[in-house]
């Protein structure tokens, strides 16, 4: 079959983010840098974006994604919906003249203060509108940082940092956003990622309090919405993958899940180390490979997303011989059929992997959810704009 166009999502990502970094290797047996892959079922979706105040319209729990790509292989992230929500609603301040008591002079003869207006001016300018990724009840996994996406390349960060208000379990927590290019959604070149220095905390109550209507943006530049958000976290899950023994183990809230044989990417497509974080789940995904002499059209099952660029970790039925004893996929986690039908029924979105000895440079921070690749102090600086 020959190959098909590149998904709007994969070709947005790919030209937002100014990286042929992101046409990468991954997922099947041999290289393939003509690859197409097309996902041609149902997958689940991490979330409805959200706009507005707070009850947001959640994704319906059927949503497909589809998504053509080119590189190696690997399928780019494909899955987006555009759920409506309510507009947010914020009165503006209302000033009131302070006029001050009548005073008695020595001689009997009274004065008042003239009535004085004392309200601040009310920056104005282009619109910035935001929206969440995430939707209200939903339950997400502890790596999975809070994102929003924002309609200009705002300038100024400091009043969007200062007006933001988290809590776990009642609790103010002090985290930070961090901004990078976006090339997910069309009309909205910027997202911000809110994490705390360590993951959030399993089975809490996460409550996002960003009042920034009417706040400055950057000279030029005023939010025109503000968001409300209410999620939870699940049970800590944490998979870890060893390039050096061809292992994958899971342990959910500090107790062993799994242990499963594994091939990972070879030396010319090797996959990438660091900590990813769960992105989404298809139970079919199509990879089509058109590199002469490695051409490929495979529906593979229980696929779950790592990155942007198109790592999954997914059953390999035709590599079974190399699971376990080596590396030989496109850059892609490789697991006999059984075991990864048994992790994908288990992974929630937002749970965490983190590869090492793979061979591979570091996951970069814009693949996907690579924030935790990033120290606490890099962070903090607030990437592409400054928070402080």
């Amino acid at each position: 079959m020959s190959s098909r166009p590149l998904s709007r999502r994969t070709l947005l990502a790919v030209v937002g983010l100014g990286g042929v970094e992101a046409l990468l290797a991954a997922c099947s047996g041999a290289a393939s840098p003509q690859a197409v892959v097309t996902s041609t079922s149902t997958s689940t979706v991490v979330a409805a974006p959200q706009t507005g105040t707070s009850g947001s319209a959640a994704l319906p729990s059927g949503a497909s994604s589809a998504g053509p790509t080119t590189a190696g292989g690997i399928a780019a992230s494909t899955a987006q919906s555009d759920a409506a929500s309510s507009e947010a609603q914020s009165s503006a301040a209302q000033s009131t003249a302070v006029q001050s008591s009548p005073a008695q002079s020595s001689t009997g003869a009274s004065s008042s203060t003239a009535p004085s207006n004392t309200s601040p001016a009310v920056p104005t300018g282009t619109p910035v509108h935001v929206r969440l990724y995430q939707s209200d009840g939903r339950t997400y996994g502890v790596g999975l940082p809070i994102i929003v996406y924002l309609s200009q390349k705002i300038t100024d960060g400091k009043p969007f940092a200062s007006a933001t208000k988290v809590t776990v379990d009642g609790v103010a927590v002090a985290g930070a956003w961090y901004f990078q290019k976006s090339g997910i959604y069309p009309g909205y070149p910027l997202e911000a990622h809110y994490r705390l220095e360590n993951y959030w905390p399993a089975h809490a109550a996460i409550n996002l309090d960003l009042p920034v209507k009417g706040l400055s943006a950057g000279t030029g530049l005023v939010f025109d919405d503000s968001l409300t958000l209410k999620m939870s976290t699940g049970a800590k899950n944490i998979t870890t993958v060893d390039g050096a023994t061809e292992r994958l183990r899971l342990t959910t809230d500090g107790v062993a899940k799994f242990d499963f044989p594994v091939s990972l990417g070879k030396a010319s497509t090797p996959t990438f180390t660091g900590t990813k974080v769960v992105m989404e789940r298809d139970k079919i995904e199509r990879m089509v490979g058109t590199t002469p002499g490695d051409e490929y059209d495979l529906q593979v099952p229980w696929s779950v997303r790592l990155t942007n660029s198109g790592e999954f970790i997914h059953a390999a039925s035709w590599n079974g011989g190399n699971i376990g004893q080596r590396s030989t996929s496109n850059g892609c986690t490789n697991l006999n059929v059984d075991d990864a039908q048994r992790y994908f029924n288990f992974a929630t979105i937002g749970d965490v992997a983190v590869y090492v000895n793979t061979g591979g440079g570091a996951m970069p921070v814009w693949d996907g959810y690579g924030d935790w690749n990033l120290s606490w102090a890099q962070w903090k600086r607030g990437g592409s704009v400054a928070t402080s």
